[in-house]
Parts: structure tokens; sequence; C-alpha cells
């Protein structure tokens, strides 16, 4: 339960540095999409140059973040070694990267359509290579349990970004669909100066910078995750990236930009994933030996889907406030919006099952996962976006993280068993109806009645009173709404439950 305890809190400060960080960048959506009318297909061209840049990070990191916390964790490693020998492989192939973008500038332009914007190329390149070596101090913060300052140099960039944008969009006035990228460059550019102690501690803490047969069993580690991790970002992306290469009609920038600003609201299930994975992954490399592991990743999953299928609730229920994200002429494309949180309910089931094969050092069954699903997506995007449009690509991502989640789970009972029957389906649908009266005790008021059988329901399955209290805590740090209030107003006997 310590344990728990611990990964609970961590998720907390990277949940907030994630939920914040991601609300706060909201806030550019609607400034995108007031400033840059949807039939301009301006926002489109952001869409579609920001799947590219997240295709590309994931290349130029190629697994080394698991790789790095897999060897650091390891007993017969030194720690400094595979963290300036991580630093020095990833730092060199994204200078390799810068080059050769450069060298062969107009043919990428002309490939990816935009010639007439050259600038748009090499300032996303130029971004997307700093961002993977910042990858590398970010996951040692990670690593020696330093979430504040993480959270800290993650919402630097965040305001950085949001006052830039502010200063030339809304005061001066600004249409240009470029600056988005410049300004993004400036802020990646500045946070890397703030790793100044951390790259100390990499490049100048004395040794090799390199170590060469650290190096290749490092590489061979990781070119699997290499390819799962092109898998699974094409499956969030892949839409994204084909969609002007399939779309037959003439506005094929516009209706991406549509579905992109659509996708944004559903963008919360991402923020509670990748919050969960900041703390998760450090955390299941370092309980391995534990004896009681499988329980906890089964206890930790259980959380995971009890409280993302209520954040999924809680959207569906207020749409009508949150679709003032984005212009209104971006409203049409609200449709895709449950459709792509379903689909980021996969990818977080799916990344909490993907640690049997990392555990077992068998991370090619994760290549094979996400390259069947990578393969769904592709084949749906090409064979129905001509004909359906942009809804055919909110569809392709749901089936094809679908198909790698059930692949994963069926392998990994065989390969690397764990119980996950802790609540079955009915069990889970009670909490999660519960837990959703807590917040709308503080939202509005709930019938003592109503709140009563829900409770009684709620503690048929919650039986014991740590589990409950474990399940409010969790709830409280997520939500902020207490739990333990609401049934404590409960016993006062109130015909309405108000908080």
């Amino acid at each position: 339960m310590a344990n728990l305890k611990s990964l609970a809190k961590d998720t907390a400060i990277y949940g907030f540095s994630s939920i914040i960080g991601r609300f706060l960048n909201y806030l550019l959506v609607p400034l995108y999409t007031a400033k840059i009318s949807a039939a301009s297909g301006g926002y489109g061209v952001i869409t579609n140059i920001y799947a590219y840049t997240a295709l590309l990070l994931v290349v130029l990191t190629y697994g080394m973040e698991t790789t790095f916390f897999r060897y650091a964790n390891k007993t017969d490693q030194d720690p400094q070694k595979v963290y300036s020998t991580t630093l020095s492989l990833v730092g060199l192939s994204s200078l390799l990267f810068i080059a050769m973008v450069f060298v062969f500038l107009q043919p990428i332009c002309d490939f990816m359509g935009y010639s007439e914007h050259p600038s748009y190329v090499w300032v996303m390149a130029i971004t997307v290579a700093i961002d993977a070596f910042q990858a590398i101090p970010f996951a040692y913060l990670r690593y020696k349990k330093r979430p504040i300052k993480f959270a800290a140099f993650k919402l630097l960039f965040i305001a950085l970004n949001i006052i830039l944008n502010l200063v030339y969009y809304l005061f001066l006035g600004g249409h240009d669909v470029g600056y988005a990228f410049y300004i993004n460059l400036v802020c990646t550019g500045t946070i890397t100066f703030c790793f100044w102690r951390e790259l100390k501690d990499g490049f100048f803490a004395g040794g090799k910078l390199l170590d060469m047969p650290l190096a290749k069993k490092m590489l061979s580690y990781s070119w699997p995750i290499l390819i799962l991790g092109i898998a699974g970002i094409l499956n969030q992306t892949a839409g994204y990236i084909i969609f002007p290469y399939v779309y037959k009609n003439s506005d094929a920038h516009t209706q991406l930009g549509i579905f992109g600003a659509a996708s944004k609201i559903a963008m919360i299930m991402s923020m509670i994933t990748q919050a969960f994975r900041y703390a998760y992954e450090p955390f299941v490399f370092g309980k391995a030996r534990d004896k009681d592991n499988k329980e906890t990743y089964a206890r930790a999953m259980k959380f995971f889907i009890i409280f993302t299928l209520l954040a999924f609730l809680v959207v569906m229920g207020y749409m009508d406030v949150l679709r003032h994200i984005i212009g209104r002429d971006y409203w049409v494309g609200l449709e895709v919006v449950p459709i792509v949180m379903a689909g980021g309910i996969m990818t977080g089931v799916y990344f909490n099952l993907s640690f049997w094969y990392k555990l077992i050092d068998k991370t090619i069954w994760g290549a094979y996962f996400s390259g069947i699903g990578c393969a769904v997506i592709i084949g749906i995007n090409v064979i129905f976006v001509p004909q359906y449009g942009y809804i055919a690509c909110a569809w392709a991502g749901f089936l094809g993280n679908a198909t790698a989640m059930v692949l994963s789970y069926i392998v990994g009972q065989r390969k690397y068993p764990i119980d996950y029957t802790l609540y079955n389906t009915d069990e889970i649908t009670i909490i999660i109806k519960f837990l959703d009266l807590i917040e709308e005790c503080y939202l509005t008021r709930v019938e003592l009645t109503e709140f009563k059988s829900a409770y009684k329901a709620f503690k048929s399955v919650v039986r014991a009173k740590s589990e409950e209290n474990t399940l409010y805590r969790e709830f409280k740090e997520i939500t902020g709404y207490d739990g333990y209030q609401a049934v404590k107003e409960m016993k006062n006997e109130k015909p309405k439950i108000k908080l």
C-alpha cells in the first residue's frame, strides 16, 4: 500500500503539470480557432505539422527513455554511466537529423506539401530535435524522483509559449500560422538552458560520455521499443498525417482543422494517461523485484480504469460547456469527441498491459501488437477517409488501439499472467456511479435517497474500509472532491446533500 501511495503522490504531481499544462495550452486552441478561420485551413496546417512532430519525436528518442529506466535500475549497471551514454546517443542522433533535414530540405517540403513554406519544415525539425534531446534529462529527473522540478520546467515552457502566442495573435493582431512554430522553437530552446545541472551531470561528471558496449546493449533493447513507439504514435497521429494525401476534396486542410480542433476536447484522456505513465514507468521497474508486484499492477490497472471512465462521463456531461474551447465554426466536428476519448481509454489500458513484455525483456511483442494496431488504423484511413472524411479517422484510431489492447492482454496472460479481475464490469460501473454522485454533491445537489442507494451499492462492492478510503484518497487527488465528507454529510439525514 505504501508503494501505491508513493505512486499516487507522484502521479498527482506529474498530473498537475500535465493537466494544468494541457489546460493552459488549451488557451491556444480558442486563440488559434478564433484568429484562424476553419475555412482558411490554417489550423489544419498546425494539426498536420504537429502530427509529423509527434512522430519524429518518437523516432529521435528511439525508446531510450524506457531503456534508460531499465538499465539504470539494473543491479549490475552504474546509473550515471547509463545516463551519460543515453544522453550522448540521443544528442548525436538529434544533430545528425538536423543536418539531414537541411541537406534535403526542398524535397522534404515538396513531399509534405509545403513547397512555398520551407520555414515550417526546418523550424519543426530543429524544435523536435531539441525536444528529443530534452527527453533524456526529463527522464533523469523522473529517475531521481524530482517530480516538482519536472513539473516546474514543463509549466515554464507552457507559460512562455502562451505568453508569446498571446502577444503575437491577440495583442499584435497577427494571423500568420508560421509564428506558432517559431514561438515553439524559442520556448523549447529556452528550456534547454534550464537543464544545465542535469547536462553537467551527464557530460561532465567524469568517465566516458559514451560506453560502447553498454550502448550496444541498450540499442538492442530499445529498437523494438522504437517500432512499438512508432506504431503507438501512428495510432494517435496517422489520421492527421494521412488525411491530406487521401482526402479527395480540395478543402483537406479545412476538414483536418475541424477534426484536429474537436479532438482537442477529447485530449483530457491523454492527460490522465500521460500523468499516470510518468509516475508508473519508474515505479514498475523499481517494483519488479518485489513478491507482490503482480497484485500491485492489477490494483493500479483497476484505479486507472475507474478514473478514466469517470473522466469520460464528465466530459460527455459537460460538452455544452467544453465546446467553447474551440471556435464556433469548428463545432461541426464535435461528433468525434466520444470516439476519440474511448480510443484514449484503450491506449491507456494498453500502456498498463504493456509492462509484462518490458519486464521479461521481450519488447518485440510490443512491436507486434502496436504494428498490427497501426496497420488497422492506416488501412481504415486509406479505405474510408475518401468517402467518410474525418469521422473515419476517429473510428480508425479507436479500432486500432482496441486491437493492440486485446492482443496484449491475450498474449500477456500466457507469458506473464496477472489477475485483473479485482472488479468486474458491473462493479466498476457501480463505483463510477457513486464517485460521480460525490462530484455532483459539490457542483449541485443530490437527493439523499439517491445518494444512500448508490452508497449501499458501492459498499456491496467495496466492503473493506481501507479500500474505500483508498478510493476516496485517489479520487480527491485527481478531482479535488472529498468522498469522505460526502458520506459524512449523508449521515446528517438532510433531504439533499450539498457540499
